[in-house]
């Protein structure tokens, strides 16, 4: 549903949630999370996990598609 880009960003958005709850059971490094967002459809969803859990992301050229924004390197 997302491009790699997008989950990214939305992990990273996640994680600083998190971290600014100043939860005393948070971990002091990365906090492990997966969120999964349902879509409109049943064959439409994205499950996204915190940065550090995937090295090689998996690229799915349909979602990269629908990200409108150009990625600046």
């Amino acid at each position: 549903m997302f491009s790699v880009r997008q989950k990214r960003e939305i992990a990273d958005a996640v994680q600083k949630i998190l971290r600014e709850t100043n939860h005393p059971e948070l971990p002091e490094g990365e906090i492990q999370f997966l969120l999964h967002v349902q879509g409109a459809s049943f064959m439409s969803w994205a499950d996204i996990q915190n940065n550090e859990a995937i090295e090689t992301p998996e690229v799915n050229p349909w979602n990269e598609l629908q990200d409108k924004r150009k990625e600046i390197v």
